[in-house]
């Protein structure tokens, strides 16, 4: 079903995600690593496994579901960042720079499932 899914852009822009969710989880206090660290982790995370496991599955319609996942996992990540925020583990700029990552895999996302519904049609 044409290219390996690590090869797709979202795939690619997720794992960026990823990294950048570890690295400034890292600065978080040591008593929310089970807590929020966790959460944030496993959600942004679960983008990049999602867009995987639907790319491996067989047809379109269980690729669309599991894209479906993937924007839900992102929607998460970001109620994380913001909560982050909140309780003042992150600067305004570092959500600001979330939000901006957020929004270009959101509309990456959006863009691939459309490309994908236009196949079950």
């Amino acid at each position: 079903m044409g290219e390996d899914f690590d090869k797709l852009e979202i795939f690619q822009l997720a794992l960026e995600l990823t990294d950048w969710v570890y690295d400034i989880t890292a600065s978080f206090p040591k008593e929310e690593f089970y807590n929020l660290v966790s959460q944030c982790r496993r959600s942004v995370v679960s983008i990049c496994g999602n867009i995987a496991e639907g790319h491996g599955r067989y047809t379109f319609k269980e690729r669309i579901q599991f894209s479906i996942y993937a924007r839900g996992s992102l929607s998460e990540t970001k109620s994380y960042m913001i909560i982050s925020k909140r309780r003042g583990y992150i600067a305004e700029s570092k959500l600001s720079e979330y939000l901006a990552k957020h929004r270009n895999l959101s509309v990456k996302l959006n863009n691939y499932i459309s490309s994908l519904r236009k196949n079950v049609r």
